[in-house]
């Protein structure tokens, strides 16, 4: 017992060694679909062994209502998980993004204001992870707001929009600095909760104006934001698995905004300070859409070229989540294989509102993963598919943003869907995408239009296949 007594932060810093091991492996499982679960499961595993080790930490007070703590929020957030559709899953990560970064910069707003004798370097680490945890924290409600359409979706302006949010960014700064000059004995407590104030609006302000087709990206800054917060926070604590579990995610989350931004052909400042998704279709677009009508059809009339093709690409995108219709195009595609079609499904690294969710909703309908193709891997395909399906997705089908220079995303690279033989287009109404912008793909010639449910419209075509 005595010997455990004496080894006792060694077996602790050994059991954070155990779970950064496992934090790491975790994230590498998570790069393929197939052992996503997996990865998912071990690094749940590690984060459980460094919650239990830092109980153990010597002159650790409190553990009565650290323990009432974590039964609520796991009570809380296992019922959440479990209920949350998967529509709603950037939502939710939103929101979890969130919570991260405000309780970095709460831990960080305490440490300065009860921990003795901080050094400078500390105070660095404090005032650091205050303002980008704040930061995180409503930008990821901001995010959650567009996402949940309790904000509009697109960019939010007001007058002076640009010289507010750098007047708030200099004070910001300026706070910073001043209370890291002046150190712990010489800052009022009030100076730091000015700085937390000043950091949370700057959030807000920061968000507002991205369109909500940008969400993607910010999801990704923002969760690599939380991260480096976190981190910061463990320098603070002294904390080595916080560290390692806080630069991972800060390193992973900037390592996937680089891959968005790319995907879209927009370096991480546009995409931050270009609220692209304020404009509209660009007057050439506008000018062809007037002039060429969308071509509906109906299900039976779909079912025979489908029925009849060698080559089929199926292009998810949100449409297909909203309808929870994952089972339906599956069931689609299954019928299509028994008459001998070639069906893949074609994803875009930015399609739906997070990155990866085409490949986790596809997943959980045990969709298999040799049959969904990425971008790059796919597009030249398109020319060679003799039915092209595009479920839900709009604005990364677009062609306009390889043919129209004066469209407001062209540039973006997108599915190369107008160049298969026929393309079937299922689609809620006659509206815009999440984007707001113009569409050309459904007043192509080889387009038509199957309006309704997109869950319903499957099933359906998958009837119509299945009789043909």
């Amino acid at each position: 017992m005595d010997w455990l007594r004496n080894n006792l932060v060694l077996l602790i810093n050994i059991a954070y060694l155990v779970a950064a091991v496992c934090f790491i492996v975790g994230l590498k499982l998570l790069s393929s679909p197939a052992t996503a679960r997996r990865g998912n499961q071990i690094a749940a595993v590690g984060m459980a062994i460094a919650v239990a080790a830092t109980l153990f930490m010597p002159g650790l007070r409190n553990i009565p209502l650290i323990l009432v703590g974590l039964v609520i929020g796991s009570i809380l957030s296992g019922f959440v998980a479990r209920r949350v559709k998967m529509t709603a899953m950037p939502q939710m990560v939103a929101i979890f993004n969130g919570m991260g970064g405000a309780t970095a910069a709460l831990v960080s707003l305490v440490e300065f204001q009860h921990k003795p004798d901080i050094g400078r370097g500390e105070i660095i680490s404090i005032v650091l992870g205050l303002i980008i945890g704040s930061i995180s924290f409503t930008g990821s409600m901001i995010a959650f707001g567009k996402l949940q359409e309790l904000i509009s979706g697109r960019p939010v302006s007001y007058p002076s929009q640009q010289q507010v949010n750098a007047i708030i960014g200099v004070a910001v700064l300026a706070l910073a600095a001043l209370i890291v000059v002046l150190g712990q004995a010489g800052v009022s407590y009030l100076l730091i909760v000015a700085l937390f104030i000043a950091a949370l609006v700057l959030g807000a302000l920061i968000v507002l104006p991205i369109g909500g087709a940008d969400m993607p990206v910010v999801i990704a800054v923002l969760n690599s934001m939380t991260g480096v917060a976190a981190a910061l926070t463990g320098f603070v604590l002294n904390n080595q698995a916080l560290i390692i579990a806080g630069i991972l995610v800060g390193a992973s989350g900037a390592f996937l905004t680089l891959l968005m931004a790319k995907a879209m052909n927009r370096s991480v400042a546009n995409v931050l300070f270009g609220a692209w998704g304020a404009a509209a279709a660009g007057p050439a677009a506008a000018a062809t859409a007037e002039a060429l009508p969308m071509r509906e059809t109906d299900p039976d009339s779909a079912a025979i070229p489908l029925a009849y093709a060698d080559k089929v690409i199926i292009v998810p995108g949100y449409g297909l989540a909203v309808a929870q219709a994952q089972h339906a195009v599956r069931e689609l595609a299954e019928s299509l294989q028994d008459r001998g079609v070639d069906v893949r499904y074609a994803i875009h690294p930015v399609a739906g509102r997070m990155p990866g969710h085409m490949n986790v909703l596809l997943a959980e309908a045990n969709v298999p993963y040799d049959e969904l193709f990425e971008m790059e891997q796919i597009n030249d395909d398109f020319a060679n598919a003799d039915v092209a399906i595009v479920v839900g997705a709009n604005d990364v089908t677009n062609p306009a943003a390889r043919d129209d220079p004066s469209s407001p995303i062209y540039g973006m690279p997108i599915l190369n869907v107008d160049q298969a033989k026929q393309i079937y287009v299922l689609k809620r109404g006659r509206g815009a995408g999440f984007a707001g912008i113009e569409n050309m793909l459904f007043h192509d010639p080889k387009t038509a239009m199957l309006f309704g449910d997109a869950k319903d419209s499957l099933s359906k075509l998958n009837t119509a296949v299945r009789e043909a």
